[in-house]
């Protein structure tokens, strides 16, 4: 698969901009940065399988970076965008050893978590990378690459003031969208009704792509966030568009 590499030079990951005058630069990104304790069991897990599984975030920086060289071989990309605790993440990719999954988490006890879930599975078609999605969807993946790509419960960022956080938007779907391979599924799942109502009205909108509310997608294991949502009486919401 190809990269994009912009002849070599990537501007800053974030968290790493920064001003005229050497100060870090405020930017409004889908994610905030939460705590990176792990449990001994999580600890293990990363001390047995972060090495061969994780991409070490400054490993992007390198103007040769590959991800056939990270996954050891060339195969279809499937990318999933905020995995949490590796729920789906393993399940999936156990089902489809044929593919490479990148799973872009930002948290790294959930990485950590996922890395445990992924060897339980008996996976290792699985790469975590814990750089920014929307960074590494512009500057290391190329465009028509992607095979298909999950969002499931995304951060819903509830208060309206916050709704600018939010993954799914234009500037962000007209993005994920070139990158689809033609006839590539973006699924997303959420329990936030005007998420929900926000999605569709967003990808509708994309003209690359086509789609819109779907049943459940039965392959999709119920994760954490979902027993979340469905105890406090949310509405699950699935959704698959099409790369056209």
């Amino acid at each position: 698969m190809a990269e994009q590499t912009n002849g070599g030079v990537r501007p800053a990951r974030p968290h790493h901009k920064q001003t005229e005058d050497g100060r870090r630069m405020r930017e409004v990104l889908t994610y905030t940065r939460r705590g990176s304790r792990f449990s001994p069991r999580q600890q293990a897990a990363w001390d047995t399988y972060a090495d061969r599984w994780v991409i070490p975030e400054e490993a992007v920086d390198d103007p040769d970076f590959s991800w056939t060289r990270w996954f050891g071989r060339e195969a279809p990309l499937v990318v999933e965008i905020g995995g949490g605790v590796g729920e789906a993440t393993a399940a999936l990719a156990a089902t489809r050893p044929e593919v490479n999954v990148l799973a872009l988490e930002v948290w790294r006890p959930g990485v950590a978590e996922g890395l445990s879930r992924v060897a339980q599975s008996g996976a290792t078609n699985v790469r975590f990378s814990g750089v920014d999605a929307v960074w590494t969807l512009e500057h290391l993946i190329a465009t028509g690459t992607i095979s298909e790509l999950w969002t499931f419960f995304p951060d819903p960022w509830h208060k309206t003031r916050h709704h600018k956080r939010r993954l799914v938007n234009a500037e962000h779907a007209a993005v994920i969208a070139s990158r689809l391979a033609r006839g590539a599924l973006w699924r997303l799942a959420t329990d936030w009704a005007d998420y929900a109502e926000q999605m569709v009205e967003v990808l509708d909108a994309e003209p690359a792509l086509e789609g819109g509310v779907v049943e459940r997608w039965a392959e999709r294991p119920v994760t954490k966030f979902e027993r979340k949502g469905l105890a406090k009486g949310r509405a699950i919401t699935d959704l698959a568009y099409r790369r056209v």
